[in-house]
């Protein structure tokens, strides 16, 4: 069983990017948009609803690392200058790890000006519906690069299987094809 942490500021291309690589493995896409659009039209953006994201985040991982799947892969944003965040982080791979599984690390960067035209991609907008007000998505987003930092500092991850690529020039085609052959898969 594999987890594939993929990872990187909103906008990056991380589902996109694990679309691609779902196309070339036998790993199922979990982005994290999955649990936030099937409960921000009842919650809204609010702390219950992360709350419920969360336990049903949770959950799934639980339950699928204890199945028989190739592996999974998972997208997220994460503010490294958040000490809880860490630990989240952490507790999701634990929790494959304690099933014998191998996690992945997977960090995406891309500049400020690509972010912002991702953030208006049609396949954005289609698998994302909070984020079709495009002019709230993307003030979220400046306000999020203001308040903490989304990529991590040269050596901060130290894992085995960890790659960081900037994928402002490259296609997710392109970035999925790299993941795989890095980790020859």
């Amino acid at each position: 069983m594999k987890l594939v942490l993929l990872f990187g500021p909103m906008a990056v291309g991380k589902m996109t990017v694990g679309q691609e690589l779902e196309k070339l493995t036998e790993l199922k896409l979990f982005h994290n948009h999955m649990t936030i659009e099937l409960l921000c039209p009842y919650f809204g953006f609010t702390p219950e609803m992360w709350d419920l994201t969360y336990q049903f985040r949770m959950q799934i991982f639980e339950s699928y690392a204890k199945g028989d799947g190739y592996g999974m892969i998972f997208t997220f944003a994460w503010a490294f200058d958040v000490q809880e965040e860490w630990q989240y982080v952490k507790q999701i791979g634990d929790i494959f790890e304690k099933n014998g599984g191998e996690v992945y690390w997977v960090e995406l960067e891309a500049s400020l000006d690509a972010r912002i035209e991702r953030n208006r991609s049609e396949n954005r907008l289609a698998h994302k519906p909070s984020k079709r007000d495009v002019g709230q998505s993307e003030a979220r987003m400046l306000a999020a690069v203001e308040q903490h930092r989304l990529n991590s500092m040269e050596g901060e991850i130290v894992h085995d299987r960890y790659l960081r690529i900037n994928n402002t020039e490259l296609t997710p085609e392109e970035v999925a094809n790299r993941i795989k052959a890095h980790f020859e898969w």
